[in-house]
């Protein structure tokens, strides 16, 4: 009797093994196949990740150069500015300070007050000497709000 039971038991455990078996592996299959279909999207993701951050590169280094290529003509456009600038306040300390002063305060205040700057300290002093003093007070006060 013992050996009868144990032969059932040995064929039920056989038949739910291979019962096991059989739900488990379509289950592993399936999760294979869907494991390898996020590992290709994966792949293809850093692949164009990969092309996008050469783009992205390439984008900056080129910006980059149309940036220096724009301060540089900045530079260039101020530099030619500051040598007319300099030239007009040659001309005003060419001027008698009286002339000059008359001149200078029919200018707006940020035109007079870049001139003055240009000019030598004595001579700018003689022209604000010889303006209106309300004018005077005026280009003073843009003068001293400068940031040098």
């Amino acid at each position: 009797m013992k050996r009868i039971f144990v032969c059932i038991m040995m064929v039920l455990l056989s038949a739910l093994t291979a019962q096991a078996q059989e739900s488990v592996e379509p289950s592993v299959e399936k999760q294979k196949l869907e494991l390898a279909k996020k590992e290709e999207v994966i792949r293809q993701e850093t692949v164009r990740l990969k092309v996008l951050k050469k783009e992205v590169e390439e984008d900056i280094a080129k910006y980059s150069g149309l940036l220096q290529q724009i301060e540089k003509s900045l530079q260039q456009v101020e530099e030619t500015g500051n040598k007319r600038l300099r030239h007009v306040a040659k001309a005003y300390e060419a001027m008698a300070p009286e002339d000059a002063a008359t001149r200078l305060g029919g200018l707006d205040n940020g035109t007079a007050v870049q001139i003055l700057l240009k000019m030598e300290s004595k001579k700018a002093g003689l022209v604000i000497g010889m303006m209106d003093s309300k004018k005077a007070t005026l280009l003073t006060k843009e003068i001293a709000k400068l940031k040098l």
